[in-house]
């Protein structure tokens, strides 16, 4: 099963499963291809966004689990 830590990019978990999208976007993270999506780690960018890291983290990795 893939986990997901707030070290990884966006980048990183998008190239994994693209059908994660919806739940960076239900935290307010809309810009999954931009170039920040790659150079940024999830904990940078949840803190540019208002985003609880750890929060979103959990939801992602219990979204790959549930696919698992």
């Amino acid at each position: 099963m893939f986990t997901v830590d707030k070290t990884m990019s966006i980048a990183t978990v998008m190239k994994q499963d693209p059908e994660a999208a919806p739940v960076f976007m239900s935290y307010g993270m809309h810009c999954l291809y931009c170039p920040h999506a790659s150079a940024e780690s999830i904990e940078q960018a949840a803190m540019v966004h208002g985003v609880d890291a750890d929060a979103l983290v959990k939801a992602l990795n219990e979204y790959f689990a549930s696919k698992a």
